[in-house]
């Protein structure tokens, strides 16, 4: 077997991996909008990819872990909120502002993982956590704009960002279910919230009357990513602090930046800069923030 050290250095990867495509894959899903696939049918597709593709896979899995049954609806519901509010927030509204709000996360995780997973943060912890909000608002701050919600895009990412959150520390909670489990949930979680979505607002899957191959390639990749997405990230949730993690998610900031400046022509400056080098920094120091007890009950 790998050693413990191995393991959690895979684990950072796999968080850094999904953290990348997630900074990436509000692209595809404009180019979805801008062919008439609509964000909740986008959603719906994307994720019922593979959960058809490949979630029968896993059903004995969802066996064993019938007994936490209750935690699992909630990482469903959680994890579904969080995707279907994240891709609603990117298309209507700002990328990075949308960014900014959907990671004020760490403040939710810091409560969340306090009550539910009585983890605490040491001094570095503290540092750490500050540095990152501070890189995130140094991206993003303008003078006399304060980054609450200001339309209906902004309070999405602001939900989506409490979610993530709370499906985050959920998955560690889950500590004795298979990763695979989690990811069946996340998926199915989605696609549930999805489709009453799309039983209200029937109209978003008109796409399919005259969609070519090119649609449905677009939806299946998609689809695709977020399923190695998602296994990406329930392995390294179920090694790596929730805390910590949060940290590395940030890292998504930096990617979707970016993106943003190849793929919109959206410049970033010396202001974006220094917010982006705050919170690679962040993230690198990121292991250093669990107190000793924390740290023991992972090295285990």
């Amino acid at each position: 077997m790998p050693s413990l050290r191995l393991q959690r250095t895979f684990a950072i990867g796999s968080l850094f991996y999904a953290a990348s495509l997630w900074g990436l894959v509000w692209y595809p899903y404009r180019l979805l909008e801008e062919a008439g696939v609509g964000g909740i049918a986008s959603g719906f597709f994307s994720y019922a990819t593979p959960l058809l593709l490949i979630g029968w896979l896993h059903v004995r899995a969802l066996r064993d872990a019938r007994g936490h049954g209750l935690w699992l609806a909630a990482l469903a519901l959680a994890a579904g909120w969080t995707n279907l509010a994240y891709v609603l927030a990117v298309l209507e509204g700002e990328v990075m502002r949308v960014l900014l709000l959907f990671y004020l996360s760490p403040l939710w995780t810091v409560l969340f993982s306090r009550f539910l997973l009585h983890e605490k943060l040491n001094l570095a912890g503290w540092a750490v956590m500050t540095l990152a909000a501070g890189g995130a608002l140094a991206m993003l701050w303008q003078p006399g704009d304060w980054p609450l919600p200001a339309n209906h895009a902004e309070w999405l990412a602001l939900s989506a960002g409490v979610m993530f959150a709370a499906s985050n520390v959920i998955s560690r909670h889950l500590e004795g279910v298979a990763e695979v489990a989690k990811a069946v949930a996340v998926w199915a979680g989605v696609a549930v919230l999805t489709l009453i979505g799309l039983a209200l607002r029937p109209t978003e899957l008109d796409f399919m009357a005259d969609s070519g191959a090119v649609i449905w390639l677009l939806l299946i990749g998609v689809g695709i990513a977020i399923g190695s997405m998602t296994y990406a990230v329930q392995y390294g949730l179920a090694r790596v602090p929730a805390n910590q993690a949060i940290v590395i998610f940030l890292f998504e900031l930096v990617v979707a930046a970016i993106a943003a400046y190849f793929l919109s022509n959206e410049r970033m400056g010396m202001q974006e800069w220094v917010g982006a080098a705050m919170i690679i920094t962040a993230s690198l120091f990121s292991g250093h923030m669990e107190n000793e007890q924390t740290k023991e009950k992972f090295d285990a």
